[in-house]
């Protein structure tokens, strides 16, 4: 079963990830420096953390979306996923074999209207060795995942 993936910008990672603990009951998936996910299993969620930093985060909710996904459970789901999204001409960016977010995946971004990012992915790897993965971009510079 695919899974919607929200990921938000915040400004205080570590107080962040104590309230989502405390609203889903569950502990983060990943933790790396100004990152965390979570995998939810009700409602099916994977929530990511992107710690940006109080000037380019803001108050409130301008400035809390980083991006929004959804997670396909294989890489055949993936496939179909990506045929069909595809034809539709929306593609904005296709990436294969990608390290972001700490995990190796193959991915495709489009932008609604209003320019929101969408990211359909796979994981390929959901812990690379260390020495293959890419950093997250300093905290004043982050946007969506890996941007």
């Amino acid at each position: 079963m695919s899974r919607l993936q929200l990921a938000l910008s915040v400004a205080d990672l570590q107080a962040s990830i104590d309230f989502y603990i405390k609203v889903f009951g569950v502990q983060p998936h990943k933790l790396r420096e100004g990152y965390a996910n979570f995998e939810i299993a009700e409602p099916p969620l994977k929530l990511v953390l992107i710690e940006v930093g109080a000037d380019a985060r803001g108050h409130g909710v301008a400035g809390a979306l980083n991006h929004l996904g959804v997670e396909e459970p294989t890489a055949e789901a993936y496939s179909q996923t990506r045929e069909r999204i595809d034809a539709t001409g929306l593609v904005d960016l296709e990436e294969g074999d990608t390290t972001c977010c700490y995990a190796v995946q193959d991915k495709v971004w489009l932008h609604d209207p209003n320019g929101t990012p969408w990211e359909f992915y796979v994981i390929k790897d959901d812990n690379p060795d260390p020495a293959s993965t890419t950093e997250m971009p300093p905290v004043e510079s982050r946007g969506a995942c890996c941007a």
